[in-house]
């Protein structure tokens, strides 16, 4: 198939090895893309045959839909992608009841046919090695076992990546969470950072109203016993949700 899509991506160490010398890819996304947005581009690039406004709403009406119905425990499969959902935790018993303090529920999105028949027109290109290693690699919502996704306001999340220790004098210095629509900063008090290393925080997270959230860290972590001099800040490239 001919290459229609180039996508972007830095070279980070590979934590999760000893080796000095192999790297991990991480896609530098330019920014995320709302309901309108995809509206008003297949409108503008294919001449959709409804106005960006109209099909937005009709978007909007069939993912509440599917929200309705996958939790009647339907599964959905559009061709694009599919999901359903799945129950997580433990049950010690046949006869013990769901508890919501012990199990969760969420729903799991992959990659369906269509989608993956256009995966086969992408081209990466490598930018080659990020210049610094200080980035945040995954958020984990330990609540609901959600990767990069949902947050539980006043249960843990644990951060992994690189340099994530929270160190230095500077008040700046902390973890934040920070609505994306009304830009209000909501920072993690110290006391809850329960674990602070190099390359994993695990911290409790704030009480949140619904919305849509990006995480970032600023710390004066060097790597070593000197802190630098001043603080700096890595920000997760991926939306973090409250429902």
């Amino acid at each position: 198939m001919a290459v229609l899509h180039t996508i972007k991506a830095w070279l980070y160490e590979n934590q999760l090895t000893e080796d000095e010398n192999d790297y991990t890819a991480r896609v530098s996304a330019a920014r995320t893309l709302s309901v309108r947005d995809i509206c008003e581009s297949a409108v503008a690039r294919v001449g959709a045959d409804i106005n960006a406004s109209a099909m937005e709403h009709a978007v909007d009406l069939f993912h509440k839909e599917m929200g309705y119905r996958l939790c009647d425990g339907f599964s959905v499969n559009t061709g694009w992608y599919g999901a359903s959902m799945h129950v997580k935790g433990v049950f010690d018993s046949p006869i013990e009841p769901f508890d919501p303090e012990k199990h969760s529920i969420l729903v799991e999105f992959h990659q369906g046919v269509e989608l993956r028949k256009e995966l086969a027109a992408v081209n990466v290109s490598i930018l080659g090695k990020a210049e610094t290693s200080f980035f945040i690699a995954q958020v984990t919502d330990i609540r609901t076992s959600s990767i990069n996704d949902v947050l539980t306001p006043g249960r843990n999340a644990r951060i992994t990546g690189s340099k994530l220790k929270i160190v230095g004098m500077e008040a700046a210095c902390g973890v934040y969470f920070v609505n994306t629509a009304t830009q209000e900063r909501f920072k993690v008090d110290v006391a809850d950072i329960v674990e602070n290393q190099n390359a994993h925080l695990l911290v409790i997270i704030p009480t949140l109203v619904a919305g849509t959230y990006k995480l970032e860290v600023t710390t004066q972590y060097s790597g070593n016993k000197i802190p630098l001099k001043e603080s700096r800040t890595t920000i997760f490239d991926k939306p973090l949700t409250v429902s």
